[in-house]
């Protein structure tokens, strides 16, 4: 049986790096619907073990941090993600999800809006007083770019409106007609410049050209369709605000309609699906909201997505090609994740020849747990394959076609040693991922480690990049974090054997690379954790660490006494909301591993690494106080009323204790009341409830 804690850091690093490559580098590596699987089983086993749930997760997260060339916006209210349903039951279940947060009968009415899933990108429109003052890309949904100049250039971009608030920002999405997509590419071959994969990577690559210019000579266009910050309301309802959007001059889409019936939502979904290919752009789904503005303040939003959205896709597209090639990558781990190598083949418009294998398990037809799938058909070399893809990135083989199966193609068989360094290679029983044993010897390990410290989520060094990172490690430059604060020492100068005599390079660009790695000498307390590079510690996790120990000597000094399973250090972060055991094992072994304890100090050695200010804590009369509530409650559902409680600082807990400080006793409280009143808890009515809950 596959472990659960091994399974879910593999499903991790695999849906972070789609994230990176789709948000932030337009160059997809998988396609939507395998994005949305591995998603999905990845929520499905952080439910089932919530230990497993790390805040770094990317359940947790949206989009991938932004790209060089453009200043930093940081978003004054986040841009969400949406939830995704599949299938009719999923929307059903998404209503059902409203009418439980909120307290209302089963059979409610709700009143929802309905519009195509621009697939584009993602833009945010700040007007002041009526003037267009900032346009920024999503990024992160907290970081995104700042790309006025290039947003002005827009047709469909109000440069002023009439009638809007004092200060409104409007959301939504910058796409590319396939007319004028088919006719850049032919304007790009006949410049001999790059041909864009389609119309999605087209908009984005046009939105973010360094010189506005050049964005301008691009056809590019934009639906609005949501916003954030606003100094008074647009309307009461979605579909109101929209229209009231139409008015002041943005470009809103025609299919947007609203309903009350679940079985007209869904003629008008499959109307919308029907109409796809005749749109002229494109577009993955349908996205729901519930109309009444009102309630969607009231249900407010999870970690990443709204409760009051949704998106419905489309089903996925489908082809048959040859496999001719199974390929291994190394991780930074020393995960090795196999990759199908395919004869070209247009599917939806988009040609793809890459299609991700998962592991060894999915490539011999069995799932995590040892089930048969395909009916148990394994995947060769030579084999015909069907693939599929949704949106406009890599496949994912679905299925294969024995009787084309070549008699000379033979079972795959995972290498039993690294194909980079030669190490063995190890499975543990249960585990569904082979990984190599070389370590740091390994160079995918230690280039893909260089890679993660110079990354803008760990130091932020400008400059250093990918392919530095690969050149100065194959010259034996660099082999641990700490030889990049060391480069200047050991490589300046302008003799041979200095980065000034690489080609390409020079005094002047060596000058910048080390005046760029000194100024990164300085990091803050996170993001030096976070720089050591250790599995299930990502920057959420780091963050949490960081404000526990609130300096490097605290961190280390806990680390040195820390035992994995027990002791008071365990004990001790373990009660971290966010940190659970799996983290805490690999942080430990991490620093209790002498190779690895030792390029960490040796990293360390060379930095300055700051202190983290305290927390400041939460203005409220139930800032710190653990609340438990019980019974039904009529006019706040469950779901909302733990919300609001943890927005005004405190702890919600399901059972009784000494340490519990209130119970919430809504009808029918039962035994919970009993028990509260012999522990001497303060116990409550709803009504009281919600006048605390008024803050």
């Amino acid at each position: 049986m596959t472990d659960p804690a091994a399974h879910a850091a593999d499903l991790r690093a695999r849906i972070n790096a789609a994230n990176i490559a789709y948000h932030r580098d337009d160059d997809p590596i998988m396609s939507d619907a395998d994005f949305d699987a591995l998603r999905r089983e990845l929520v499905a086993l952080e439910t089932a073990n919530p230990d497993l749930a790390t805040p770094d997760s990317p359940t947790a997260k949206v989009g991938a941090p932004v790209a060089e060339g453009f200043e930093k916006v940081r978003h004054e209210q986040r841009m969400m993600s949406l939830a995704n349903a599949f299938d009719a039951a999923d929307v059903a279940d998404f209503q059902d999800a409203i009418r439980t947060y909120l307290g209302l009968a089963a059979e409610a009415p709700l009143r929802l809006t309905a519009e195509p899933k621009i697939d584009g990108l993602s833009l945010a429109l700040r007007y002041e007083d009526g003037v267009l003052m900032r346009a920024a890309t999503r990024g992160d949904g907290e970081v995104g770019e700042d790309v006025t100049a290039n947003a002005r250039m827009i047709p469909s971009v109000p440069q002023r409106v009439e009638g809007a608030p004092a200060v409104m920002e409007i959301r939504g999405e910058v796409y590319m007609t396939h007319d004028d997509f088919t006719a850049l590419n032919a304007r790009q071959e006949a410049a001999g410049e790059k041909l864009y994969a389609n119309p999605r990577n087209a908009a984005a690559g046009s939105l973010r050209q360094i010189d506005p210019e050049r964005t301008r000579a691009r056809p590019l266009a934009f639906f609005a369709y949501s916003w954030g910050v606003l100094s008074e309301p647009l309307a009461d309802s979605q579909m109101a605000a929209v229209a009231r959007l139409e008015r002041m001059g943005f470009e809103v889409n025609a299919l947007m309609a609203v309903f009350e019936d679940a079985e007209a939502l869904m003629a008008h979904y499959a109307h919308i699906l029907e109409r796809r290919p005749d749109l002229g752009y494109d577009i993955d789904g349908v996205v729901y909201k519930l109309d009444d503005l009102a309630l969607q303040a009231r249900l407010g939003f999870r970690s990443t997505t709204p409760r009051w959205a949704i998106a419905h896709k489309f089903p996925a597209e489908m082809a048959w090609t040859t496999l001719r090639a199974i390929d291994i990558q190394v991780g930074r781990t020393g995960a090795l994740s196999p990759v199908a190598r395919l004869d070209p083949v247009a599917v939806g418009g988009v040609v793809v020849s890459n299609a991700t294998l998962h592991n060894a398990d999915y490539i011999a037809g069995r799932d995590s747990r040892g089930a048969p799938i395909r009916e148990g058909r394994d995947i060769r070399v030579g084999d015909r394959v069907e693939i599929y893809r949704a949106g406009d990135v890599i496949p994912k083989v679905a299925d294969v076609d024995l009787s084309h199966r070549p008699e000379t193609a033979l079972p795959f068989e995972f290498p039993e040693t690294c194909p980079r360094c030669g190490s063995d290679v190890l499975r543990e029983d249960g585990d569904a991922v082979h990984y190599c044993t070389g370590g740091m010897i390994c160079p995918a390990q230690a280039i893909e480690r260089l890679k993660h410290v110079v990354s803008r989520d760990a130091f932020d060094i400008v400059g250093f990049g990918d392919s530095l990172v690969e050149l100065l490690h194959g010259k034996g430059w660099i082999a641990e974090p700490a030889d990049i604060f060391l480069l200047e020492s050991r490589r300046g100068g302008e003799g041979d054997g200095s980065i000034a005599a690489l080609e390409g390079w020079g005094p002047r660009s060596a000058g910048k690379l080390f005046t760029a790695i000194a100024a990164k000498r300085r990091q803050p307390l996170n993001r030096a954790i976070y720089g050591c590079g250790i599995s299930h510690v990502g920057r959420s996790v780091s963050k949490l660490l960081a404000g526990h120990f609130l300096s490097w000597s605290a961190f280390i000094v806990a680390m040195d006494r820390a035992e994995i399973g027990r002791g008071d250090v365990w004990e001790e972060l373990l009660a971290i909301e966010g940190i659970g055991s799996v983290i805490l094992t690999a942080l430990i072994t991490a620093f209790h591993q002498e190779g690895e304890r030792a390029a960490i100090d040796r990293m360390a050695a060379e930095m300055e690494i700051e202190d983290m200010a305290p927390r400041v804590a939460v203005d409220s009369a139930l800032a710190g106080k653990t609340i438990v509530f019980t019974g039904a409650l009529t006019r706040m559902g469950r779901a909302e009323a733990k919300t609001r409680a943890e927005e005004l600082g405190a702890k919600v807990s399901s059972s009784i204790s000494a340490r519990t400080d209130i119970l919430v006793a809504g009808e029918k409280a039962g035994s919970k009341a009993k028990k509260a009143a012999d522990l001497g808890v303060d116990v409550i009515d709803e009504d009281t409830w919600i006048e605390m809950a008024k803050g």
